[in-house]
Formats: structure tokens, C-alpha cells, sequence
């Protein structure tokens, strides 16, 4: 199952791009979650018939796809509110 986060603007393709990196490289602790993604795609599960409990499964995935557009929106407002304050900053002097 491979899927992809929706990006709105340029901040969005690197705070993804960065945040499915930091999730690959702990894959190993994610049983499910491939080490590369499908291309085309920006998170790819594995997920075969050894996991029984699809529905859970299903749940899980839809989930944590839900958490990651929620900390990718946070860290977008964080950005944009940190460019905000140093570029008052810059025309202050």
C-alpha cells in the first residue's frame, strides 16, 4: 500500500520530504513501513497476508496518515511564524 501526502506549496514538498525521511529511517521499528517508497509515492506499507487483523490494520494506516498531515501542518505555521518574526526583525533595522 503506498501512499501520498497532499502538498500545497514548496514548504510543504520539504517538510514532507524531511518528515517521511526521519519515519524511513526508523523503519525497522515500523514492521509495516517499507524503508523506500513505491516512486511516485511518499510512504509505502507492506503489509501481507501474515497481518490477519486488516481492519485494525486499515485503521492504523488511515490514522497515522491523519497524524502526519497534522504535525506537517504544524511545522508549516511553525516556519511561516519564525520567517514572520525574523523578517520584522530584518526591516526593523
Amino acid at each position: 500500500m503506498s501512499l501520498s501526502s497532499p502538498q500545497a506549496d514548496e514548504i510543504e514538498k520539504i517538510l514532507c520530504h524531511k518528515f517521511m525521511r526521519f519515519m524511513m529511517m526508523r523503519a525497522e521499528n515500523f514492521f509495516i513501513l517499507r524503508r523506500k517508497p513505491v516512486e511516485g509515492y511518499d510512504i509505502s506499507f507492506l503489509i501481507t497476508n501474515f497481518h490477519p487483523e486488516q481492519h485494525k490494520l486499515v485503521d492504523f494506516v488511515i490514522h497515522f496518515m491523519e497524524e502526519i498531515d497534522k504535525e506537517i501542518s504544524e511545522m508549516k505555521l511553525s516556519v511561516n511564524a519564525r520567517a514572520r518574526i525574523v523578517a520584522e526583525e530584518f526591516l526593523k533595522n
